[in-house]
């Protein structure tokens, strides 16, 4: 067999009764790397702690990895005013998280004689998270439905990189000033107290 050194240095090709003892010398594992090879390859290695570097580097890979999702968000043609700013607020940090949105108008009775009303609506919201989005399938009628989809100008990778830079900034801010995070997280938590000194003392 070749017979590869701990440190990837060639040892050359040798007889396993040589590689084993090799082995044993260094107190570490022969692991055959390349079986098809000929004459087939051979490591001196620790088995133990390559499998375990192996499985954090698969887990770093996972962790970084990004997944693209479709989120969906369901409207009426005469939508509430209030009702449409929330459901904006969702398209918009959905995008912002770099998903896709598929935006669905629901007809219902007469409103299917209007699908001007939803493409109108459709247009309206596009036109609101430009900035975050553009429109990666245009309105189409399905059924009682009409369906848009949103694509983010951001990509999933990038957003998840923000959040995670965001993420570490507000736990270093929060390290260098303990007691204005924990008021600035629970502004009721001060006034809480005040009244429980006026019991005991009463």
């Amino acid at each position: 067999m070749r017979l590869v050194g701990p440190s990837g240095e060639q040892v050359g090709i040798v007889p396993l009764a040589k590689a084993l003892e090799l082995a044993q010398e260094y107190d570490l594992d022969l692991v055959e790397v390349a079986a098809n090879a000929r004459p087939p390859v051979c490591k001196l290695m620790d088995y133990g702690k390559f499998k375990y570097e192996s499985a954090m580097k698969a887990r770093e890979a996972r962790k970084n990895q990004a997944h693209t999702v479709i989120k969906e968000m369901k409207l009426r043609p005469k939508i509430d005013p209030h009702d449409y700013d929330t459901k904006k607020g969702h398209v918009v940090r959905f995008l912002k998280q770099g998903d896709k949105v598929k935006i669905t108008i629901m007809f219902r009775g007469r409103e299917q004689s209007r699908p001007e009303l939803g493409y109108r609506l459709l247009q309206r919201l596009a036109e609101d998270v430009q900035d975050l989005g553009f429109v990666e399938s245009n309105p189409k009628q399905d059924g009682r439905n009409m369906i848009m989809v949103l694509g983010p100008h951001k990509k999933k990778t990038e957003a998840m990189a923000e959040a995670r830079q965001a993420q570490e900034a507000r736990k270093a801010e929060a390290k260098a000033n303990p007691g204005r995070s924990m008021n600035a997280a629970d502004p009721d938590a001060a006034n809480a107290e005040a009244p429980a000194d006026a019991s005991a003392e009463a």
